[in-house]
């Protein structure tokens, strides 16, 4: 197809947006922040272009300042108060798939990560092969400011990317980070200035696109089994942990305190 012509595949439905430059598809995320219809939006777009034989690399990324902020949480705190037992359904249905779809898809997937990077929009990022990075983007765990462990795979991708002791801080503490931390952690392979992303982005997914996918997906598999424990049981271990810190009241204040921008309180409990 032309460059930059939409690529609309019958199973990816708004609000994403997805386009097709030869054979390297761009999914852009156009919220900062996750609902359940971004979310399965954003599934969809991934499953398809991973399923495409003529695609050959995907580029996942997101819009303006925001690269992904993770999840809506004025939608989160509307599923607390509903169905408190299901309101993290969403891992099972949406987070959990969409990390497998990203690191198993058999060709190479690069974030190019445009802004701010937090929670679940870390867990995408670190679930893609590659990264490349806008000099202003920032960085944050962000799961322990509201009184949840992580989820979507970052308890074992970002110990993966910067070392375990790191991961721990950077999870426990939830300082934000800048892009030039990113950088020199090892959790970005590459940083460009903001004005260069884009066509950084395209010129490298374009130098995927046209290597050797076959090579590509084996190399993929290789990584992914040279760990000791299985990314099926780390998804496993953490959706189990959110169900449970998800019930607590440090949780349900502290959705309450960010969206009322206050500061949460954390009781034990």
């Amino acid at each position: 197809m032309v460059s930059g012509q939409p690529y609309l595949p019958a199973d990816a439905a708004p609000p994403v947006s997805v386009t097709r430059a030869s054979a390297a598809v761009t999914i852009t995320m156009p919220t900062p922040a996750l609902t359940t219809a971004g979310k399965q939006a954003l599934l969809d777009a991934v499953l398809a272009a991973a399923g495409d034989a003529s695609v050959r690399a995907i580029v996942l990324t997101g819009t303006g300042r925001v690269f992904c902020a993770g999840q809506d949480l004025t939608e989160h705190a509307a599923a607390l108060r509903e169905e408190p037992a299901t309101a993290f359904a969403t891992l099972t249905q949406h987070y959990n798939p969409l990390v497998t779809a990203l690191t198993t898809a058999p060709k190479p997937v690069l974030a190019a990560i445009n802004g701010t990077c937090a929670g679940a929009g870390m867990s995408l990022a670190l679930a893609c092969d590659l990264r490349l990075c806008a000099d202003t983007a920032k960085f944050s765990a962000a799961f322990t400011g509201i009184g949840l462990g992580p989820d979507s795979g970052l308890s074992a991708t970002l110990a993966r990317a910067v070392g375990s002791a790191r991961a721990s801080e950077l999870i426990l503490l939830n300082e934000p980070f800048t892009a030039a931390d990113a950088f020199g952690w090892g959790l970005v392979g590459r940083l460009v200035a903001a004005t260069e992303l884009d066509e950084a982005a395209a010129a490298l997914a374009a130098r995927l696109a046209a290597g050797p996918t076959l090579a590509y997906a084996a190399a993929k598999r290789s990584l992914a089994t040279a760990w000791a424990l299985p990314l099926a049981d780390v998804l496993a271990a953490e959706q189990e942990d959110q169900q449970r810190l998800g019930l607590t009241e440090d949780h349900r204040d502290a959705v309450a305190a960010f969206l009322g921008k206050q500061r949460p309180v954390f009781r034990g409990r």
